[in-house]
């Protein structure tokens, strides 16, 4: 059976918003600020349900980022001050 770990922290802010800080289990984090607890309750379910889409996009994006590196490497367009990626 997995454990998934959240760490919620909600407090309030400014304007009568609420601070949400979220970190999960693949150390993915973010803040956000919503109108009422109601929100609060909704963006936190959302956001702890897609943790795992969440890795799986990031780990796409870092593989995508790590074959342009080897690509401009190969085709000598790399340089101790540039990557090629821009």
């Amino acid at each position: 059976m997995s454990h998934n770990k959240y760490n919620i922290t909600i407090e309030s802010a400014h304007d009568g918003f609420y601070r949400i800080d979220m970190l999960d289990h693949h150390g993915s984090k973010t803040t956000v600020y919503e109108p009422t607890i109601g929100d609060v309750v909704n963006y936190v379910k959302k956001w702890c349900l897609n943790a795992d889409e969440r890795k799986l996009e990031r780990d796409t994006h870092n593989k995508a980022i790590a074959e342009m590196i080897a690509l401009d490497r190969q085709a000598g367009i790399t340089t101790n001050t540039s990557d090629g990626l821009d």
